[in-house]
């Protein structure tokens, strides 16, 4: 069983469209609590934590009973995106998103994304998880934006999508029709890279 340790609703998507089965748990770690400069390896991580998070306090959390759980794959995710060696998390208001984007407009920047996958097994009867393989890789993809009028980027941050992203932008989102090209995989820009977590599920015979 797979649970992705995220409230990411672009995530949730990504998984539901490829139809792999999995249940949605948010992590409550506090993310403000790491401290590391490396913008990728605090994106790394952070993904960690998140999934483990989940591992530690698996006995507060109310469990699906139609699962199997005598194996249980946890997913934590976290992306950050990187411009000019900044790194861009969500915009704490419209005046920062208005002023990011003034910068953004015909540049361009990485979206880094941390995944972890940790491998376990599941005493149902103990609800105890023992953690017995973690996976992790860092997946960057360089985005380009397009050149945007002053008039284009104050009606994309009255829309409020920007406040709610990594970086600014929602490829999937109105943000989409300001992306130039991507260089590098395209889900990973949406949280989640589907083709290195395909990869990861097949070489751990979870997947077919």
């Amino acid at each position: 069983m797979l649970i992705l340790a995220s409230a990411s609703q672009s995530r949730k998507k990504l998984l539901e469209n490829s139809q792999i089965e999995f249940i949605q748990i948010s992590s409550n770690f506090d993310e403000d609590s790491i401290k590391e400069k490396e913008i990728s390896n605090l994106a790394l991580e952070l993904s960690f934590q998140k999934a483990n998070s989940l591992v530690l306090n698996i006995k507060e959390i109310e469990l699906p009973s139609k699962f199997n759980y005598s194996s249980v794959e946890i997913l934590g995710c976290d992306s950050i995106f990187e411009f000019k060696g900044e790194a861009f998390g969500k915009p704490v208001d419209k005046e920062e998103a208005f002023i990011r984007w003034k910068k953004m407009s015909g540049q361009f920047g990485f979206l880094h994304t941390g995944h972890t996958l940790l491998i376990s097994s599941f005493d149902s009867t103990s609800k105890v998880l023992k953690v017995t393989k973690k996976i992790q890789k860092i997946v960057s993809s360089k985005v380009y934006f397009s050149k945007l009028q002053d008039e284009e980027i104050k009606s994309y941050v009255d829309s409020l999508e920007p406040l709610y992203s990594a970086g600014g932008f929602t490829l999937e989102g109105k943000g989409g029709k300001y992306i130039e090209k991507i260089d590098g995989c395209f889900s990973n820009v949406m949280g989640l890279s589907l083709p290195w977590f395909r990869k990861s599920l097949i070489k751990e015979g979870i997947l077919p």
